[in-house]
């Protein structure tokens, strides 16, 4: 309310959020939390199996700055401007949910902060300086000590940043006690911190596995040793993965298990649900598989055999992003902000004057015949544009189509008597905010995008209506009132005390 509406009416503001953030979390935790650990295991090998000549298998130790090498170029382009991206399109999109975070985490996201400009610092370290180390074995080992503490900061970087994600799906006490260690040691935290580190680890170790064979020779000795280290660690992570997610799945709230079936895809791929839980228990079972022939037979493991264990890994993390996302609607932050960024507590100041009158950015404040239609598109962006577009992705109008047929105009009493309480049998939807006389704008305006395609265009292109009722000027006002008010009860209260007084 508080701020200008960005929208992108054909993709979807939430949209782009989560196709930033999901690729974001695809590179941090296969190429960060789980990769560096690995190779820098590998690495320690590549000491540990020299002769009493060498201070490292040079073969092996090339092989694991090779990996270095992809993980480093990765992690430091897209890994780094996707890390970027999340908060500027956040903040363009959610600048309510945002502003709140920061407020409950600051001293932990700056910590994070810190955290995280030392891991650029380490991982430029090592690998830069990983030729330089092999001139000495102090060298060597210092190296590789520095790729455990490399390890050890890109883990607290996630640490830190999934107490944000857990408390984003339940605050638990902080919505009694507003403080950071009720917000930080939230129900879901160590749950999700328990399932994400041995995912990040097998994920890693599918990749990995994907590497060693793209860059060894087929019939080489140093590819059935790599491969088989790289089975092992696959085959240490997975059960961990497993009872993680158990875990995990046992702390969500009841609400959020309701809407894992709609989370994974839409609404008409609901019916699907159970086809994609077998499809992912399916990938975790072949990474599995793979490995045990690979740590049996690594002669015989070809690169393609890897391709889809590795396809299969990465599209669950992105499958459990998108999830973990949806599921805690009808809330941003569970129990405190609607995911329209309407606090929960000021629905009944919403429902009482509207939405549009408490409206910092909108070009109508009192609706009338004339204005029916504009009112209905500023009451659109404010209650509705988070989640929906006109026409484009989680298209407004396609959704009561949907409901009430294609090809067709839509009727306004239907969608007048359904939205009140769409919220009941959608429990992902947040209530309606706004009075009846909103709620008729409403309906009006998504009626006439249907028959016109009206697009409806964000601050960004239309730029800002400021509010009369509550711009500087009337504020100006507001406070001058409120003075004359204290200066005549002030007045009043003195002639009393005076006629008081004169009695006595």
């Amino acid at each position: 309310m508080d701020f200008p509406v960005f929208h992108f009416d054909w993709l979807n503001d939430r949209f782009l959020i989560a196709v930033i953030a999901i690729l974001h979390v695809l590179i941090n935790h296969g190429l960060a939390v789980g990769f560096v650990p690995f190779v820098t295991w590998m690495e320690q090998k590549g000491v540990s199996g020299g002769t009493s000549d060498q201070i490292t298998n040079p073969e092996w130790d090339n092989l694991a700055y090779k990996l270095m090498w992809v993980a480093f170029i990765i992690t430091t382009t897209v890994g780094a401007m996707t890390g970027v991206g999340i908060w500027f399109s956040a903040a363009l999109v959610s600048p309510t949910s945002i502003a709140s975070l920061i407020r409950v985490f600051y001293w932990a996201w700056f910590v994070e902060w810190l955290v995280f400009v030392t891991e650029v610092v380490l991982i430029l370290i090592y690998f830069l300086t990983w030729k330089n180390s092999n001139k000495t074995l102090s060298a060597k080992l210092r190296h590789i000590r520095l790729g455990w503490f490399l390890s050890i900061f890109s883990w607290i970087t996630m640490a830190i940043i999934v107490a944000i994600l857990g408390f984003m799906m339940d605050p638990g006490n902080w919505n009694a006690s507003h403080n950071l260690l009720n917000g930080f040691l939230n129900p879901i935290y160590l749950p999700q911190l328990f399932f994400r580190t041995p995912t990040a680890m097998v994920v890693a170790g599918i990749f990995a596995f994907f590497l060693i064979l793209l860059f060894t020779d087929r019939y080489s000795e140093l590819r059935v040793k790599a491969v088989r280290v790289v089975s092992i660690w696959i085959i240490g992570w997975v059960p961990f993965s497993l009872v993680g997610a158990i875990v995990y799945y046992r702390a969500m709230p009841s609400a959020m298990i309701a809407n894992l079936s709609t989370a994974v895809g839409s609404m008409d791929f609901a019916q699907y649900y159970d086809l994609l839980k077998y499809f992912i228990v399916g990938g975790i079972s072949l990474a599995v598989v793979i490995s045990v022939f690979g740590l049996l037979k690594p002669r015989q493991v070809r690169l393609y055999m890897v391709v889809i264990p590795m396809l299969m890994a990465f599209g669950f993390l992105g499958i459990f992003e998108r999830v973990r996302e949806f599921i805690r609607k009808p809330y941003v932050i569970g129990g405190y902000l609607y995911s329209n960024l309407l606090r929960v507590e000021d629905y009944p100041l919403y429902k009482r004057d509207g939405v549009l009158k408490h409206a910092t950015y909108t070009s109508v404040t009192e609706i009338n015949d004339d204005n029916m239609i504009e009112a209905g598109k500023n009451v659109f962006m404010l209650t509705c544009s988070r989640c929906h577009t006109t026409q484009g992705v989680n298209s407004i109008v396609y959704v009561f189509e949907r409901m009430y047929g294609f090809e067709k105009p839509l009727n306004e009493a239907s969608m007048k008597a359904y939205i009140p309480f769409m919220h009941e049998g959608r429990t992902y939807m947040p209530p309606f905010p706004g009075t009846e006389r909103e709620l008729d704008a409403l309906v009006a305006y998504i009626k006439n995008i249907q028959q016109t395609s009206d697009p409806l265009y964000g601050a960004q292109d239309e730029g800002v209506v400021i509010n009369k009722l509550n711009n500087a000027r009337a504020a100006v006002k507001i406070m001058e009132k409120q003075q004359q008010e204290e200066e005549a009860l002030k007045a009043t209260a003195e002639k009393k005390d005076q006629l008081t007084l004169e009695k006595k």
